[in-house]
């Protein structure tokens, strides 16, 4: 088809040509060098870590964050889903830069989002170990992106080594805070806010899948149970099996239920499967599977058990490399997760 609209738009120059051949030059045609530019890689603040990063500076790093997390987890399996999203919600403000411990007025600690954030405590025992070990020497977003990755270890999911060098920012505003999801956003936004991020989304639905251990308060979710979207019934897209039972289970707000109603414990793929029949607890679950840019997505980690666990290492990964701080100039040490340095 392109031919043809080609020879129509130059008829007249093809004419020409084959009824004079002649007239077409017959000198040898000059070929020039070929020049080859190398354009050099910018690297990406990301390229500045490295899992050796404290191989002789502080060599007893990992150890001590698995022993501090594997302590607390054993007294309350709870704080393995506590741990994973007080990172999330770290590096969705500002990047992965502790902002989320920052304790004073106004910080993101302090916003609506945060209220029902754990694991603060936890965080600084491990600080003040490691501080015992390297003074001076680790950061505390290091310290939280590890202590992600060992609360998902111990929960059942896969082991990977994370990339350090982070470095702790100095700012912490609550009015950031409250962009992050809270639940009850549209897909679009979901992916919006994701990409922002150089997250996919892949990304987005491997990273939900954190919600295959943890609980969420039933204020969370009492618009699905009594008042979706103002009709003053439940939203439709809840299994009525499951609709009655989260009803018995929220008689009062400040109750908890499982992000997962079949395995809350184990870290599996369930969570999908949940989904899949009705049963996401919050509006964001559910809609993973009713919007077909990440229903696909939904289908394969609820099919496939090793497939989910190895795409969250790798999502968990490209979590902990969101606009982190890593030059000369950007962040700081800090001595004291919750203060920063004076």
């Amino acid at each position: 088809m392109k031919a043809y609209f080609c020879f129509v738009l130059l008829a007249h120059v093809c004419l020409v040509v084959l009824a004079n051949p002649s007239i077409l030059p017959t000198s040898k045609i000059t070929k020039f060098p070929k020049i080859e530019r190398k354009i050099p890689k910018i690297a990406s603040p990301k390229d500045y870590l490295s899992t050796t990063y404290y191989l002789k500076s502080c060599p007893n790093l990992e150890g001590i964050i698995q022993e501090k997390v594997n302590d607390r987890i054993k007294n309350d399996y709870t704080m393995a889903a506590s741990i994973i999203r007080l990172h999330f919600h770290d590096c969705a403000v500002r990047g992965c830069d502790a902002s989320i411990l920052l304790n004073h007025a106004g910080s993101e600690r302090t916003a609506e989002a945060s209220k029902t954030l754990r694991g603060f405590e936890m965080i600084n025992e491990i600080k003040t170990e490691v501080e015992r070990s390297c003074p001076k020497t680790v950061s505390c977003a290091d310290i939280l992106t590890a202590a992600a990755r060992d609360a998902t270890v111990i929960a059942g999911g896969l082991f990977w080594e994370v990339p350090f060098g982070r470095k702790d920012g100095r700012i912490s505003l609550a009015t950031e805070a409250n962009t992050v999801p809270q639940g009850h956003e549209n897909v679009t936004a979901l992916i919006d806010f994701f990409q922002k991020r150089g997250l996919n989304i892949v990304d987005l639905v491997t990273l939900s899948g954190s919600h295959t251990i943890g609980r969420s308060t039933c204020y969370s979710i009492r618009q699905r149970l009594y008042n979706f979207q103002g009709t003053g019934k439940a939203d439709p897209s809840i299994d009525v099996g499951y609709l009655n039972l989260l009803k018995k289970q929220c008689s009062r707000d400040s109750n908890y239920v499982n992000l997962d109603v079949t395995t809350p414990r184990t870290f599996d793929e369930v969570y999908y499967q949940n989904v899949e029949i009705k049963k996401g607890l919050l509006s964001t679950d559910q809609l993973l599977f009713s919007d077909p840019r990440t229903a696909p997505i939904v289908e394969a980690l609820g099919s496939q058990s090793q497939l989910f666990t190895s795409q969250f290492a790798v999502s968990m990964v490209n979590l902990g490399n969101v606009q982190v701080l890593t030059g000369n100039n950007q962040g700081e040490i800090r001595f004291d997760c919750n203060y920063v340095n004076l």
